[in-house]
């Protein structure tokens, strides 16, 4: 029996797959809270998408494809932002064009050249097939990520909840604004081989989603979602062994199942409350 439950940490690439897992979850679960806190959930969607060219790009060229990806994440996020300075069109809707049509693009383009690597890669990750320089890659993103918000969490977080007065009491505003899509940009760059462009989206918005209905704490809220990514991923590629399922949407599953769990949880928390003050 014992045999068998310890069968998964027998195999390399199970052990690279838990590895990387371990280490993509912790950074996008961390960002996943300010994505919440300020509605940016369709940014993560929109940078996740908008990569796709330049992956696409990066091969042709013969360029990592961390490069071309980070580089067209940063493109969407910039393009993003003039776009919303520079018209009357509200924020949500310039994220669905300039995403829709990046992503286009790199459909387009994947599609007139030939190349080993297989769509459904980068759309779904192919955690089961990364190499340690993959998992070195990712855990360096993980730790400048990490160090990254650690540092500057204080001024993101008035950020996030009041920019005007971020700005009056002279905190670089434009500066935070861009150095967080920044890291997203970088994050889903972590993380495209192991869960891919889709996957990632769930990655960047569940954890945070499930702590922000079991507290009202910031600093609780960020161990609290960092703690549900990791149990998740661990507990997703361990799952995916046993029912032969692709690590990344087992993950995705089982971060599902919290969230429904959490909201149960905060319903019946909030009716408890409700009745000791009405009592």
């Amino acid at each position: 029996m014992i045999d068998t439950l310890l069968l998964p940490f027998q195999f390399g690439f199970m052990q690279q797959a838990f590895v990387i897992a371990i280490l993509v979850a912790a950074p996008m679960a961390l960002l996943s809270c300010f994505l919440v806190l300020k509605g940016w959930s369709l940014m993560g969607d929109a940078i996740s998408h908008a990569v796709l060219p330049g992956v696409v790009l990066a091969y042709i060229a013969g360029l990592p494809l961390a490069i071309g990806a980070f580089a067209a994440g940063m493109t969407c996020a910039l393009a993003t932002g003039f776009l919303k300075e520079n018209s009357r069109v509200k924020e949500d809707t310039v994220m669905g064009i300039v995403f829709s049509g990046m992503f286009g693009l790199g459909l387009v383009l994947y599609t007139k050249i030939q190349t080993e690597v297989h769509l459904d890669h980068i759309l779904f990750g192919d955690m089961l097939g990364v190499s340690w320089s993959d998992v070195l890659e990712s855990g360096l993103i993980a730790a400048f990520v990490l160090g990254s918000v650690g540092i500057f969490r204080r001024d993101l977080l008035l950020h996030a909840f009041d920019p005007q007065h971020a700005q009056a009491i002279g905190l670089p505003v434009r500066l935070l604004h861009y150095g967080l899509l920044a890291i997203l940009s970088l994050t889903i760059v972590g993380a495209l081989k192991a869960v891919g462009i889709i996957l990632a989206i769930a990655m960047l918005i569940g954890p945070g989603a499930i702590a922000y209905l079991l507290t009202t704490r910031f600093e609780r809220m960020m161990l609290m979602s960092i703690a549900v990514a990791v149990v998740a991923s661990f507990l997703g590629v361990y799952l995916s062994f046993f029912i032969d399922s692709a690590p990344a949407p087992t993950i995705v599953l089982l971060m599902s199942i919290a969230f429904v769990a959490a909201f149960v949880l905060s319903r019946i928390g909030n009716a408890r409350r409700e009745r000791q003050a009405a009592g």
